[in-house]
């Protein structure tokens, strides 16, 4: 979901469209699919099955002789149409039947198709224990989202053709079958058992699932409907603590749709080597195992509360509400990753809400500056796969709040209730979401769809204050960075209304301590050419200078006020958003005086995340008190803000970061990611040029010892040991541990991390071990997992050598998935990249670094000789 090629009118933005993409429109449809069954009988050692695809067709025009189906590599052994035999032809992709007599229009078909499969490539997995993995389970799990049903029934795949559906599978005892809607039927068959399920509702073929495997099964409910979880055995606690707020969240989230759950039950089903991390298969939900959390894991990670409540949503938006095409996939998946916010809104505060949504913007502007740029509906791409990106997701989400925050909480809600109650069981596009809000709520919100869906990007705004004493006037200059200063810049602008606050520190003297709070003073400017400058008649001057108080606009910030007036709005700006703001500009302006605010914003912000944030911002200055600061909140309660210091400690390279974190890696923390940052960290210090530096082979033992004794949890303690050892890029002992750890049999999480950690680890290595790790990736290269093709492509575009370029070329060509071929290809343009600029960069970069240590020394002198002078 995932470049050497020529950027057209791209503002110095790599292009979406890779060559060989075209537009993808829905086919022409001959008629409507009114029902699937599906009747299979699985052979799992031979990973093969066979059976019959019926499928239940009501023409929509007279006279159609020939009907096109999706079907990659299936074995077609007979086709009938009302039980009489049809001549068909099959390609390998596309089953054309001919039908003996042409359609009448109101006169139903029912196609029925007999087929076997062996060995699918997609579509539907066989997992079992083999040599390497004795003790993998063994289980048999489909995967349709986006176009590959078709590598496991005969259908028309796309998302625009809604049916009820039918699945009955014979399966070997003890395992159990679930897939979507009721279970109407179990029956013995000697050692086999046969399953029959139901989906009364329609719904698309990418949502039709099965899922077998020798699984526990826990049972909740929601207003007497089923809510399910099915786990490996043994894992019924981590089910229940991953998963068991879902009665909640169903009760939540029907709330706030103004929709009850509209299936007969809700299943979530954990499975091994699960290509995505959750699928929102109609009422039967598939998750990666690795969601399931034990409780040390429980302390600081919420991804899979988070995950739990997105696929959730789904269930809603995607599968209640279907997507006409795969162009419109932001409405669902961009609502889905709201509801995440709207969840940590719920369940623990609005400041974690704004804080969530912050980091969901970050991730998709990060994408926009480094990957490419694009409008979030488009139907121009090589694979839909490719759509799946941070713009669906999180831009999707950003553009959600936005909706909310022009509407308002009363008329959000309203427009996204109508737009439900008014396409449930249907298909939507975009523009359907804008009538539903202009029905339910009067407004014309086009302008923004304009800005944000329709067109890529995103404002960049630098804000200027300055105050005129004698007139009372503060005055407010922003720009917009993102469009040029030429004519033709004006196409990059953005027209929007944003609030400006101007606060007001107020000491409460009724309290006995001297708490503050903050009163604003707002107006709203337009903000709509690229450099604008706003004057504000006030009574006295403001402490500080909120710009879009609430935050609510999707954008980058870059603050130009006073040292003063920072302090103030990262003390007392009730926004955490802007206190973050706030303490980046401050870390740019460096110095005594900024450490001193950042330090005391470490240890008394009260949201954690504000405080994880001034933990990074901190490792920005380069003086020695910043370290002193950055030390102080290793004893933060909050595991979120322990991992953020180590890993600010690791970008402070001296000899005292390195004692403190190795006293961490050697007596640990409750939190497995703070372990793991402090064995990561330690190796990123140690390999640094310290005056004093750590004997390199101790270190090594520490991170040896780290492999050893600290298998957990997913492996995310054993894995940041491996990041450490990366480090060492000219060390051959840390190399030939690493080649170690990549050997079939190694916890395939472990395994994935030290196939990328060879890409970063060869930046120095000699020609000999170069040869090495290049020989290790063209064989690690022919796996067909999806994660370990993910993983080799990461790791060679880390790497600068020609050699490089043709392990990715060969990958790119010769893999099944559309999102690996993507990776290959940028990775391609990375190395390229890499090896044209690398020499003469790496030469700056270390002389650049003397330097920086140098100065570093010298200004915490100067600071302290200032301090005592004082």
């Amino acid at each position: 979901m995932s470049k050497s090629y020529f950027d057209t009118d791209n503002n110095g933005h790599k292009p979406f469209e890779l060559p060989g993409a075209r537009p993808h429109y829905n086919p022409d449809r001959p008629g409507q699919v009114e029902h699937i069954f599906l009747d299979l009988s699985l052979d799992i050692p031979k990973q093969s099955y066979q059976g019959s695809c019926s499928i239940r067709l009501l023409p929509i025009r007279n006279g159609i002789d020939r009907l096109t189906l999706d079907a990659v590599n299936l074995n077609i052994e007979s086709v009938q149409v009302d039980e009489v035999p049809q001549n068909f032809d099959y390609d390998g992709e596309q089953l054309s039947i001919q039908l003996s007599e042409a359609t009448q229009i109101g006169k139903r078909l029912l196609i029925a198709i007999a087929y076997s499969v062996a060995k699918p490539q997609r579509g539907i997995y066989f997992i079992q224990p083999d040599k390497h993995y004795p003790n993998k389970p063994t289980q048999v799990w489909t995967q349709g989202e986006d176009e590959d049903s078709r590598f496991w029934f005969p259908c028309f795949d796309y998302p625009g053709q809604l049916s009820t559906s039918e699945i009955r599978v014979r399966v070997p005892n003890p395992l159990v079958a679930i897939s979507n809607g009721e279970l109407i039927d179990t029956t013995e068959d000697g050692d086999y058992k046969i399953y029959h399920w139901s989906q009364q509702q329609v719904h698309p073929t990418y949502l039709m699932t099965l899922a077998v495997g020798d699984f526990a099964e826990i049972r909740d409910d929601w207003k007497g409907k089923p809510v399910t979880y099915y786990v490996e055995k043994g894992r019924e606690e981590d089910a229940k603590r991953s998963m068991g707020k879902t009665p909640r969240m169903i009760e939540f989230l029907s709330q706030k749709y103004g929709y009850p759950y509209a299936f007969p039950k809700y299943a979530q089903v954990c499975v091994d080597d699960f290509i995505f991390g959750g699928m929102e298969n109609t009422s039967t939900t598939l998750l990666t195992d690795r969601c399931l959390l034990d409780e040390r894991a429980a302390l600081d990670n919420r991804n899979t509360e988070s995950l739990v409540v997105h696929e959730l949503a789904h269930q809603w938006f995607g599968d209640l509400v279907v997507i006409k095409h795969w162009s419109h996939a932001w409405i669902k998946e961009g609502m889905a990753s709201y509801s995440e916010v709207m969840w940590t809104e719920q369940e623990y505060s609005l400041q974690e809400a704004a804080y969530y949504r912050l980091l969901e913007a970050r991730r998709y502007i990060s994408e926009d500056s480094s990957r490419y740029r694009r409008p979030m509906v488009t139907h121009v791409y090589r694979e839909a796969i490719e759509l799946y990106d941070r713009h669906i997701y999180e831009k999707g989400s950003c553009v959600y709040h936005m909706i909310r925050a022009q509407l308002g909480d009363e008329l959000f809600w309203l427009a996204i209730q109508t737009f439900i109650q008014d396409n449930a069981h249907k298909t939507v596009e975009t523009v359907d979401l804008l009538r539903a809000i202009e029905k339910a709520t009067g407004r014309n919100l086009l302008f923004l769809f304009d800005q944000y869906v329709y067109r890529g990007g995103h404002p960049d705004f630098k804000v200027a204050y300055s105050w005129d004493g004698d007139a009372n006037l503060a005055k407010i200059t922003v720009t917009q960075t993102q469009a040029a200063e030429d004519k033709n810049g004006s196409k990059d602008l953005f027209e929007l209304k944003i609030p400006i606050g101007f606060g007001y520190v107020q000491q409460d003297s009724a309290a006995k301590l001297s708490t503050s709070f903050s009163a604003l003073t707002t107006f709203t400017v337009r903000v709509n050419e690229r450099e604008q400058s706003f004057y504000f008649p006030l009574e006295n001057k403001p402490q500080f200078i909120s710009f879009d108080v609430g935050d609510n606009y999707l954008k980058t910030v870059t603050l130009e006020y006073p040292i003063s007036e920072l302090k103030a709005q990262l003390e007392s700006d009730p926004n955490p958003i802007s206190r973050i703001y706030a303490a980046e500009a401050l870390a740019k302006k460096g110095g005594l005086e900024a450490t001193i605010a950042l330090s005391g914003a470490l240890k008394n912000d009260p949201l954690w995340g504000v405080r994880v944030e001034v933990a990074k911002q901190l490792a920005q200055i380069n003086l020695d008190q910043a370290f002193d600061g950055l030390v102080l909140g290793l004893k933060d309660k909050n595991a979120y803000v322990r991992r953020s210091v180590v890993e600010a400690l690791a970008q402070i390279k001296t000899a005292e970061s390195y004692k403190v974190v190795r006293g961490l890696v050697q007596k640990g923390d409750p939190s497995y990611y703070v372990e793991a940052a402090a064995s990561r960290a330690i190796g990123a210090i140690a390999s640094a040029n310290l005056e004093e530096k750590p004997k390199e082979d101790k270190v090594l033992k520490l991170l040896k010892s780290v492999l050893e004794e600290k298998a957990g949890w997913n492996e995310v303690v054993r894995s940041g040991a491996i990041a450490g050892l990366a480090e060492f890029k000219t060390s051959e002992a840390a190399l030939n541990l690493l080649i170690e750890y990549t050997k079939l049999g190694v916890p395939q999480p472990l395994r994935l991390a030290t196939i990328r950690a060879l890409g970063k680890i060869s930046g120095g290595q000699s020609p000999v071990n170069l040869e090495r790790i290049l020989e290790k990736l063209t064989e690690l290269a022919k796996e067909t997992f999806f994660l370990t093709q993910v993983a080799v492509a990461a790791a060679l575009g880390q790497m600068e050598i020609p050699k490089a370029v043709g392990i990715l070329r060969s990958l790119a060509e010769q893999t099944a998935d559309g999102r690996v071929r993507r990776y290959a290809e940028e990775e391609i343009s990375k190395v390229q990249k890499n090896i044209g600029s690398e020499k003469n960069l790496r030469q700056l970069r270390e002389d650049f670094d003397q330097l920086k240590q140098q100065n570093q020394e010298l200004r915490s002198r100067l600071e302290n000789l200032e301090a005592k002078s004082k």
